[in-house]
């Protein structure tokens, strides 16, 4: 008998290794939360330390953070990166009423691990928890009629997912067509559950849990546990029996103490053995435990996966069916190609979440039933950038969704600011398949306003000296390539405008040169993104190779300032070819390691001047402060840079980040005293770049004190505070 008590239940593991050890019979096993979920895998025919190498192993701390691992995410159907960090959500039936979240952390990851380690076990076995390897029951809790429920049937991973299902912590399930939450909320200690179920002659307790205390008039926290929570009764129904109490200290969901939790439930049940002895004769040797277990095992079928079926009626049942599995063809697939498919479903903004279970359809294939919530229709995003620097950018997006027999994301975004404003429409259309693919088309204005200085809130800031404006208009066709991996064929119009001064000895007096470039566009790209996080990764790989024909024409209207005062009229076309990678080669929990490197080949003819073929060209910013400057220096047609990233996390979201990072162009675009434009000796203008910060990832988005460091401008350091990301739509061309 196991009680719940989150992480500190992890100590019910070395209680059950050490009766296993000392030849205890274990003939029947009841849990509530935790308790359930370490009973299950025993009930289920897995050892104890098979079930402590679950717990130890990386994939666990993966499923407990509600994150998945790399492999898992796809990528096709991912955000494109904005600078959101508040997202609230809303159906067309309640556009007034905020709907607010009722989870924490995501289950997917652990949902899908449940199914496998659990689900094919009962599923095989009748779906009776008698018929386990160790007879099982757990408890959960109806919160309608407010009582406990005992599960002694049915699919064993939805039985123990609902018992250990804690309120506002993960997404509550139903079964039988009652919303379940956590078996704790009534009974944590289902001692009475064993006696009244199976009746054995002796009860061994393991009990890491107790009653909360009355609250104080201050104390939030304390008030809502006990208004959650009743009180359960520790002690047992029978005085044949024994409690043992593993002396563990954590929180209920610090699962960052698994041996040590491990270890004290072992310590603390060895140091009960000599007592247990006298009150239970039986032994039973460990050998003939393994050989019974490998017994029951061999009946367990594995995952072949023959028909998806679904309890919802709605409308993205047909859209699930068709992502999971062609029926029309009779397909069959297995467990690693089921985990593919399962997790592109997942990724789907339109659906909040899926359970799966299992049932037995014949001798050898299952059938998966799906339970399926729809996403909110509409979505509403809101961020921005807030920096010392005069370059503040608010965001505003709004999301509306659908999902049938295909899914549809219609889009709207602004970014306002002086230093940054955009506009973006954009409709994506996503079909499924097994290899799913997805249309999308756009439209987006962008609009950047330079200034000369670098300054600060301490600072005047000086009038601006360059502006330009996009225009474009395109659509996208993007299919995966495995998980992580997207194809992205792209075709666009474009009409740019730039306003510029030729000398930064300008007055108000003097007018800017003009150029307009109006054209097409067309690229292909390959994409593997598995970082962590949007901007400030500590993690993952990123690699990118883009393809791209420009094909425009130019008219440049010279301004006051301009050399060359002769209008000009002249015709473009080039391929950029551009790589950019990041990957961190070490990624421990206090330090993180990564490479950054980007390469551009552009076969790009000059502009009518030096500065209209400067801005044309693609910029070196793997520093993203950098996006906010017009830096000359970093900007040719063909280059190579790298670096590292080094980054100490303090703590769990407090990083100290050291991004440094050299510049070598190939050649470069130089302008002689008469006005007239030539290319460079090759390797000639090397340059260097570097930015330290101190980063705290708040739930309002990063926020940081950064030093950046650019050694050819006048005033080489700047020193900011930021809020937010520093994010910006796709660039026309550049």
């Amino acid at each position: 008998m196991l009680s719940g008590g989150g992480a500190k239940g992890l100590s019910h593991i070395g209680v059950l290794k050490a009766l296993e050890e000392s030849g205890i019979p274990i003939d029947y096993i009841t849990g509530t939360s935790s308790g359930a979920l370490v009973g299950s895998l025993y009930s289920a025919g897995y050892s104890p330390e098979e079930i402590e190498a679950i717990f130890l192993s990386e994939e666990f701390q993966i499923m407990v953070a509600g994150e998945m691992k790399a492999e898992q995410r796809f990528l096709i159907r991912n955000e494109v990166p904005h600078p959101g960090v508040v997202s609230v959500s809303f159906s067309k039936d309640s556009l007034l009423k905020r709907s607010l979240p009722t989870n924490f952390i995501s289950s997917a990851y652990l949902d899908f691990e449940m199914m496998k380690l659990l689900g094919t076990v009962s599923a095989s076995k009748s779906k009776h928890f008698d018929s386990l390897f160790v007879p099982f029951r757990c408890v959960a809790s109806d919160i309608s009629d407010k009582k406990s429920v005992v599960l002694d049937d049915g699919n064993l991973n939805a039985a123990v997912r609902a018992s250990m299902t804690y309120p506002f912590y993960f997404n509550s399930i139903r079964i039988d067509d009652v919303l379940l939450f956590d078996g704790g909320l009534y009974n944590n200690f289902p001692a009475d559950v064993m006696y009244n179920d199976f009746g054995p002659d002796y009860i061994i307790g393991s009990n890491v849990s107790y009653n909360a205390a009355p609250p104080d008039e201050d104390d939030l926290i304390g008030q809502l546990t006990n208004m959650l929570v009743s009180h359960s009764d520790f002690t047992l129904p029978c005085e044949e029996g024994f409690i043992i109490s593993p002396d563990s200290y954590c929180s209920s969901f610090d699962f960052t103490r698994v041996k040590q939790l491990i270890e004290d439930g072992y310590n603390s049940a060895m140091a009960s053995m000599d007592s247990l002895k006298l009150y239970i004769k039986k032994r039973i040797p460990k050998e003939e435990i393994d050989a019974r277990r490998v017994k029951f095992r061999k009946d367990i079928v594995p995952i072949n996966i023959g028909q998806v079926t679904s309890t919802s009626k709605d409308k993205e049942v047909e859209f699930a069916k068709k992502s999971l599995i062609r029926s029309k063809r009779k397909e069959r697939i297995n467990i690693s190609e089921l985990e593919k498919r399962y997790f592109r479903l997942q990724a789907s903004p339109q659906i909040e979440f899926l359970f799966p279970t299992l049932t037995l359809i014949n001798d050898s294939t299952y059938s998966l039933e799906v339970e399926i919530r729809k996403a909110r229709d509409f979505k509403v995003d809101i961020g921005g950038h807030l920096s010392s620097r005069p370059v503040n950018t608010g965001y505003f997006g709004i999301t509306y969704q659908t999902v049938n027999k295909i899914s549809t994301i219609t889009k709207l975004e602004s970014h306002f600011g002086k230093f940054y404003g955009a506009a973006k429409a954009s409709f994506k259309l996503d079909l499924p398949a097994v290899y799913p693919f997805s249309i999308t088309g756009y439209f987006a204005l962008n609009r950047w306003d330079y200034f000369r200085s670098f300054a600060t809130f301490f600072e005047d800031v000086k009038p601006s000296f360059l502006v330009q404006n996009e225009i474009y208009a395109g659509a996208q066709f993007c299919q995966p390539i495995g998980n992580n991996i997207t194809s992205t064929i792209d075709a666009r119009g474009f009409q740019l405008n730039d306003n510029y001064y030729q000398s930064e000895q300008f007055t108000n007096s003097d007018t800017v040169d003009v150029t307009n470039f109006d054209g097409y566009s067309l690229s292909w790209s390959l994409t593997q993104n598995t970082l962590n996080r949007k901007q400030f990764a500590t993690s993952g790989n990123y690699f990118r190779f883009k393809a791209r024909y420009v094909s425009g024409s130019e008219h440049t209207d010279p301004g006051s300032t301009s050399i060359n005062p002769i209008e000009v009229f002249k015709d473009h076309s080039w391929i950029n070819l551009s790589l950019d990678y990041q990957s961190f080669l070490i990624d421990k929990p206090y330090f993180h390691l990564g490479i950054q490197g980007q390469m551009v080949f552009n076969s790009q003819t000059l502009f009518a001047n030096y500065t209209a073929s400067i801005l044309s060209m693609t910029e070196f910013s793997l520093v993203p402060d950098a996006k906010t400057y017009f830096l000359r220096e970093y900007r040719s047609p063909q280059f190579v840079g790298g670096g590292l990233n080094t980054i100490f996390t303090i703590k769990k979201k407090i990083d100290l980040r050291i991004d440094a990072f050299l510049y070598q162009p190939f050649i470069q675009v130089i302008q002689n005293t008469d006005g007239t434009l030539e290319l460079s000796q090759p390797f000639n203008g090397g340059a260097f770049m570097s930015s330290a910060s101190a980063i705290y990832h708040s739930f309002i988005g990063p926020i940081r004190f950064t030093f950046n460091y650019f050694p050819r401008q006048n005033n080489p350091y700047a020193l900011q505070f930021s809020i937010g990301h520093v994010i910006f739509n796709e660039r026309a061309i550049r």
